[in-house]
């Protein structure tokens, strides 16, 4: 295994830091993932990081300008979904009913 040495500045080394932290691994070890997904997005952690990398490789991945957001835990995502079951129309009656 071959040692790489970068600089970047203080704020970049802080937010991989912080990130690293966040997904409860090294520096090191987040810091090889990422570079792993950026240059074979096999690497990428799950199918959608493959596909955004897939885009963003092509040229054709928009930007959303936003900070990624937090996954709901299991009782969270049960309320959710039960909520969004609540709606008046079914999906079948919203996408037809424009197409009179």
């Amino acid at each position: 295994m071959r040692q790489l040495t970068l600089r970047v500045d203080d704020a970049l080394a802080e937010r991989l830091k912080d990130a690293a932290s966040e997904r409860r691994q090294s520096v090191n070890t987040f810091a090889q993932s990422v570079l792993s997904a950026a240059v074979d997005p096999q690497f990428a952690d799950g199918e959608s990081a493959r596909v955004r990398e897939r885009l963003a490789r092509a040229g054709i991945l928009a930007a959303t300008g936003g900070t990624p957001s937090t996954r709901l835990s299991a009782p969270e995502l049960a309320l959710a979904r039960a909520a969004a079951g609540r709606g008046e129309s079914s999906l079948a009656d919203l996408v037809s009913e424009g197409r009179d």
